[in-house]
């Protein structure tokens, strides 16, 4: 697959987790919002209700009051005696066997008539001897007193209400409410409309002096804090006010959440993926770019020697060159080192076994880094003095005893040298140092060089398998990239540490960090 390719696949698809992302986001935040319109409108419906229940409730009360004592002034004005004692019982059984609708007025008849002599109360019941004229005479007066009676309710309820208007304003707000009642009718109308939410509540006269106020009432968060106005029709210098303040409309309206949360989390776990996966992906192309490099490395590492013994071989068969010993002694010497340094890139090839093995078998053994540092060196510095250069080490730890592979930690050391003069300058001899130290229950092993040194960026990778770093022009630096990255492996199966520190154009300094044996 190409780069490209693979770019555009991770443009489209991180485009499409944001969209959605986006969408969830957008659709969670609407459906808060629908929620929280939901919540003020029950509640502000059932603070009107209740206002509602309020004014009527004090509608009734001063009806009440004010029907007793029009009452009593009708009574005594339309009474001669001034007294509503002489009704007699049967005028009032009579009274109560009138129909409904002319209750009222029958009541007052009987009441004029109870007023007659005894002799003439009889002549009121309409007989078959009573004329014509006396019929009319007494359904006309009848009808009078229907009239009058009609026309003083109406005046009663114009005064009842002209009285409430002018005087209940002017009562002081503690004296027009129960406040328990109004507790109950809070939670009664909060229930009918679907809100069984814990409040609290305020009341708060016209001067904004709070008159009640019910525990647990809270002015911090303005938002779950209802205002509705009692007694709507009062003059508007004199308005009282209800607060009802909810504690829990946060988590009534955060309650809509809980089906989105496990949506954004598998949303971001599948995001988290994605990106695992096309990192994954790059790194892949990445090493797959890396092993055709190391191959095409290979074929001109092994087939130098392969050309040179074979050229060798064939010298061998040249029956002069048997007559010369000084040529034959080095035409097999060729064939020797030749031989060597195939073996040796072949056993460098075979490292890349190691790799794929979660854990390298190692034969562990206790030794003394002091003592494998000075044979290394011992066995390089022809090396380094074939190129007019140096081979220091300085031993300063008191404490080497270390468990490690022989070997293997051999071959770290060499390979770590080897990169050394591999990467030196051309036109400077070689300047190596081989260090050791105690730091705390480890010991350091810096190895360090006067090299062409590499960038930062390169330090970070260079353990990498297959990486290598670039030389510019110079096309005489052979390698596969397997060797830091299998210093780097043993290193880290030893229970160490390695790292790398480097300035272009300066060197490089390669630091090995190695628990030490504690003496018990």
């Amino acid at each position: 697959m190409k780069k490209s390719t693979i770019w555009l696949l991770a443009v489209v698809m991180f485009t499409a987790f944001f969209a959605l992302l986006f969408l969830q986001v957008r659709y969670m935040r609407t459906s808060m919002d629908i929620r929280s319109q939901q919540f003020d409108e029950q509640v502000n419906r059932s603070l009107y209700n209740v206002m509602r229940d309020l004014e009527q409730d004090q509608t009734l009360y001063y009806l009440e009051q004010d029907m007793i004592e029009s009452e009593n002034r009708y009574s005594q004005q339309y009474n001669p005696s001034g007294s509503s004692e002489n009704i007699t019982n049967e005028q009032s059984v009579r009274a109560g066997e009138m129909p409904d609708t002319g209750r009222s007025g029958l009541d007052s008849n009987t009441q004029e008539l109870s007023l007659r002599p005894e002799d003439e109360q009889d002549r009121v019941f309409i007989t078959p001897q009573q004329s014509a004229s006396t019929i009319s005479k007494t359904q006309y007066e009848m009808q009078q007193i229907l009239s009058k009676r009609y026309l003083h309710e109406r005046s009663l309820l114009d005064e009842v209400i002209f009285k409430i208007m002018n005087r209940a304003s002017s009562e002081p707000i503690e004296n027009r409410v129960d406040f328990n009642r109004l507790e109950q009718n809070i939670r009664l109308e909060l229930s009918y409309n679907g809100l069984n939410e814990p409040f609290s509540f305020q009341v708060v006269n016209f001067k904004n002096e709070v008159v009640f106020s019910s525990p647990g009432f809270s002015n911090r968060d303005r938002s779950a804090i209802y205002t509705q106005t009692l007694f709507l029709y009062d003059s508007s210098a004199k308005l009282n006010s209800l607060r009802v303040y909810f504690p829990t409309k946060r988590n009534y309206v955060y309650s809509e959440l809980s089906f989105f949360i496990p949506s954004l989390i598998f949303t971001f776990i599948l995001l988290i993926t994605f990106i695992f996966t096309m990192v994954s992906l790059f790194r892949q192309k990445r090493l797959s770019e890396m092993k055709n490099d190391f191959i095409n490395n290979m074929t001109h590492e092994l087939k130098t020697p392969v050309s040179t013994i074979s050229l060798a071989s064939q010298m061998l068969k040249d029956d002069s060159i048997l007559k010369s010993p000084e040529v034959f002694k080095h035409v097999t010497g060729v064939i020797n080192d030749e031989t060597k340094r195939l073996s040796l890139q072949v056993e460098k090839v075979l490292h890349m076994s190691l790799f794929d093995q979660q854990k390298t078998k190692l034969k562990m053994k206790e030794l003394d880094a002091n003592d494998l540092v000075a044979s290394v060196a011992n066995t390089h510095v022809l090396k380094v003095e074939k190129l007019e250069g140096t081979l220091d080490i300085d031993l300063q730890a008191e404490k080497s005893t270390i468990y490690v592979d022989e070997m293997h930690f051999t071959n770290v050391l060499f390979n770590i040298l080897d990169n050394a003069l591999k990467y030196r300058k051309r036109d400077v001899p070689p300047e190596l140092m081989m260090r050791t130290r105690n730091e705390g229950n480890k010991i350091i092993i810096s190895i360090e060089d006067n090299g062409i040194g590499m960038k930062k960026e390169d330090a970070k990778k260079v353990f990498e398998r297959f990486y290598r770093v670039h030389t510019g022009n110079r096309h005489d630096v052979k390698g596969f990239g397997l060797g830091l990255a299998y210093v780097k492996k043993i290193v880290t199966d030893l229970n160490g540490t390695i790292r790398a520190e480097s300035d272009l154009g300066k060197g490089t300094k390669f630091i090995i960090s190695l628990p030490l044996i504690t003496q018990k």
